[in-house]
């Protein structure tokens, strides 16, 4: 067990490898969290980010400041979507990128100088919903494109609210879980997939049957830019704003597909059992 004065010691020195900073910063029920760590995350970016994380720790930023850094990021990555054109969906692409990359970092910071907080839990959360709500709501003006005509574009930024307004739902219903045990008096739910197994055999069989078509999965911000930049490279070839059209038409349905899934699956789950 780690005392205080070690901890203490641990906030204010740097480390002295990476190799230190990996053992601190990325324990195993970090990097084998199976809800909380991106694919992204578990394929290249875990094995970055202390690179980044041992620079910033150089620094006088907190965790939370690094956090403010992802928030950032990640509303620049629908910022970007607003330059028409291939341009604007690379950039976005690559902003998605970096905002996971800091999202990783600022719980390296965290853990190194033992400052993990509610509030940095909170303003990831605030990070994320913003982010992954403004996107599609970017889409949304990139499929009315410019300049807008009243009514007939109003029906593609009224289709990217929706989106964005079931993509905040279906990112919610996991918080509520949270909220819901917390209020029953239950333990905190273990981040493991057996809590997440349907009881019911015939949903858990439309689970697996998921995974072979993971669409459930394209409404994060990282899949997001990918498909938007995989429609404006069609686009090259193809009428635009045709194809954001297309792109945010299919969305909206598969999108609340995916939240009613997701609340089904969540009822059948040991997740609201006490």
């Amino acid at each position: 067990m780690t005392s205080s004065s070690e901890t203490s010691h641990r906030r204010l020195a740097r480390p002295e490898s990476i190799a230190q900073l990996r053992a601190v910063a990325q324990p195993p029920e970090v990097r084998l969290r199976a809800n909380a760590e991106h694919w992204t995350a578990s394929l290249y970016l875990r094995d970055l980010s202390p690179y980044l994380t041992w620079v910033l720790l150089k620094t006088r930023i907190s965790a939370n400041g690094v956090t403010a850094l992802m928030i950032l990021a990640g509303w620049s990555t629908a910022a970007a979507l607003l330059i028409p054109g291939i341009w604007g969906a690379l950039l976005a692409l690559a902003f998605s990128q970096v905002q996971m990359l800091i999202d990783c970092c600022d719980g390296e910071v965290a853990r190194w100088r033992g400052t993990s907080s509610p509030a940095g839990v909170f303003l990831d959360k605030v990070g994320h919903y913003s982010t992954e709500s403004l996107i599609p709501i970017a889409l949304g003006i990139r499929a009315a494109a410019y300049p807008f005509d009243s009514p007939d574009d109003f029906l593609w930024s009224t289709l990217a609210l929706l989106l964005a307004l079931i993509i905040v739902l279906n990112k919610a219903l996991n918080d509520m879980v949270h909220v819901a045990r917390a209020n029953a008096g239950l333990t905190k739910l273990a981040d493991t997939h057996g809590e997440k197994t349907p009881t019911s055999s015939v949903i858990a069989r439309v689970r697996r049957l998921a995974r072979f078509v993971p669409f459930h999965r394209l409404y994060h911000s990282v899949e997001l830019t990918m498909v938007i930049f995989a429609a404006a490279v069609v686009g090259l070839f193809l009428e635009q704003p045709l194809v954001d059209r297309t792109v945010l038409i299919v969305l909206v349905p598969l999108a609340f597909l995916s939240l009613i899934g997701h609340f089904v699956a969540i009822m059948a789950s040991k997740r609201v059992r006490s």
